[in-house]
């Protein structure tokens, strides 16, 4: 039984969202203080890029984390914050995506291709990016009732093959120290994990359900005749 002072009213909830919105600008709120306080290190433009990056990955996976944390805690209001640190993943995925384009290669499409095709960690954060698009314009009431909550539900399932893509990129990207690559990869793992193990329980459960509800046959009397 949850402690009523968790269980948030609707107001209190509109409150925490209000809060939650102001928190996710700090990191872009930080890092444009940095530009304009010149303190952004040797290449600034390549701190822009990872910085805007890093927080794209991070957004991804504390939204991947909500479930749990809410299933764990039994704080059904938890929920209704996934949908903004989505969004808020996709914001920072569009400024690091804008970032390289822009800062990078200055609209360069031909160099861009040949990155995408010939780096592995550049392919890895396009596709990311492209399942990533489909969720962000897919994420509100009006689309949920238009593709069906199964349907909607399945194209969100992506959100997974995301969150490895995401990873690779990272570590991909990294050449000599991958601490912070392996921390994220353990996170990620265990996040996917988790949801693994609880479809093979839900299967188990519906394979131990459809064992008792079936109905057991009644033995002929002619076939216990001897």
């Amino acid at each position: 039984m949850i402690p009523a002072a968790f269980q948030l009213s609707a107001r209190q909830i509109a409150a925490v969202k209000t809060l939650l919105f102001l928190a996710c600008l700090i990191p872009l709120a930080r890092l444009g203080y940095g530009a304009w306080n010149d303190a952004l290190g040797a290449n600034p433009l390549e701190a822009v890029i990872r910085n805007l990056g890093d927080w794209a990955l991070n957004f991804l996976l504390v939204t991947l984390t909500v479930t749990p944390l809410r299933k764990a805690s039994g704080l059904a209001w938890l929920a209704r914050l996934r949908r903004m640190l989505g969004l808020f993943c996709f914001f920072y995925a569009c400024l690091h995506v804008s970032s390289y384009l822009w800062l990078d290669q200055f609209f360069d499409w031909t160099a861009i291709a040949k990155d995408i095709l010939k780096r592995p960690f550049i392919t890895a954060g396009f596709i990311a990016f492209c399942l990533l698009v489909p969720l962000a314009a897919t994420s509100n009431n009006a689309m949920i009732r238009r593709l069906g909550g199964r349907r909607w539900q399945s194209l969100h399932r992506s959100v997974y093959a995301i969150a490895i893509l995401g990873v690779l990129h990272y570590a991909w990207m990294v050449k000599l120290d991958v601490t912070l690559p392996l921390y994220y990869a353990a996170v990620a793992a265990g996040l996917l994990g988790l949801r693994v193990w609880w479809r093979v329980q839900e299967k188990r459960r519906q394979l131990a359900g459809a064992y008792l509800a079936k109905p057991k046959g009644r033995v002929s009397p002619i076939a216990t005749r001897r």
